[in-house]
């Protein structure tokens, strides 16, 4: 499908001049969200928010045959709204509150030119911008503590059986007489921000019901905890048999290439619900 036979020129202009400006008034709350993601392991999902957005954004192209490309005064006010509530969130320090208001603007300001009907045609793209935000420290905590404790328990085990010398006290492993913290070494909140935001491309990438991607979002974070293990085992080996450089680059590579171990278990899962005759498509992503 052309994009000139469904937006004007002036449109996609006025497109980006709104949300080139929404950025601009909120620049301190996204300048913040990019150096959290840069500076913190366990927010590498703010980092494949926008591609994952774009991705949904050009598989559903199709969907803009069935739009109506109007102005609408809704994301107007929403994004004057987000705007003042960014402002607020900033004077109390309630950073969630600073961070969505920008990202709700930038979003708002893409309504406001293309209409509520492009929103709601093409509303994953709009639901993945939410993956921008930064998890809250204490929420983040909450949720990385436990897989973290399990994570060392598992590994313990399974080095112990492979006749590794290991020992754990708490969350520190110890083997061949090095100390390696899990969080060090496999952050299990990395894991779980990144598959679900993986998981949600995924579901929405094919042709599946509403059913069957909740149950796969629902089921992304034990998937995290498996593939966080499986790295965390040889991970656990590397820095105690080999210098800290060779684990350390084990480590960064190994982070990213257990998402695709992930994207398998979830194709693999779903597969299965297809074996077992479960109903797993609806429509298709393009209608």
């Amino acid at each position: 499908m052309k994009l000139a036979r469904v937006f004007s020129l002036s449109q996609v202009l006025a497109a980006i001049a709104l949300v080139a400006l929404a950025v601009l008034i909120c620049l301190a709350a996204w300048r913040d969200m990019l150096s959290v993601a840069l500076d913190r392991e366990d927010q590498s999902h703010i980092i494949l928010a926008l591609p994952v957005a774009v991705w949904l954004t050009i598989i559903r192209a199709d969907r803009l045959r069935f739009c109506t490309i109007t102005p609408s005064w809704i994301g107007g006010i929403v994004c004057v709204g987000a705007i003042v509530a960014g402002e607020i969130g900033f004077r109390n320090g309630i950073d969630l509150l600073w961070h969505g208001s920008a990202v709700v603007a930038a979003g708002a300001a893409i309504v406001c030119v293309f209409g509520t009907s492009f929103a709601r045609k093409f509303l994953p793209s709009f639901i993945a911008l939410a993956f921008l935000l930064p998890v809250p420290g204490r929420l983040r905590h909450q949720i990385a503590l436990p897989l973290q404790e399990i994570s060392a328990k598992a590994t313990e085990i399974i080095l112990d059986l492979g006749g590794f010398p290991i020992s754990r006290a708490g969350n520190i492993l110890n083997i061949n007489g090095e100390a390696v913290a899990v969080a060090e070494a496999c952050n299990g909140m990395r894991m779980v921000g990144s598959l679900v935001l993986v998981t949600f491309a995924f579901a929405f990438s094919l042709s599946m019901r509403n059913r069957v991607r909740l149950v796969l979002l629902l089921i992304s974070p034990l998937v995290a905890l498996l593939v966080n293990i499986i790295r965390l085992v040889p991970t656990t080996i590397m820095y105690g048999y080999t210098s800290k450089e060779s684990a350390g680059l084990f480590h960064d590579v190994s982070g990213w290439a257990v998402l695709v171990l992930a994207l398998g278990i979830l194709w693999a899962v779903l597969q299965l619900m297809r074996w077992m005759e479960f109903r797993t498509v609806n429509y298709a992503v393009s209608n």
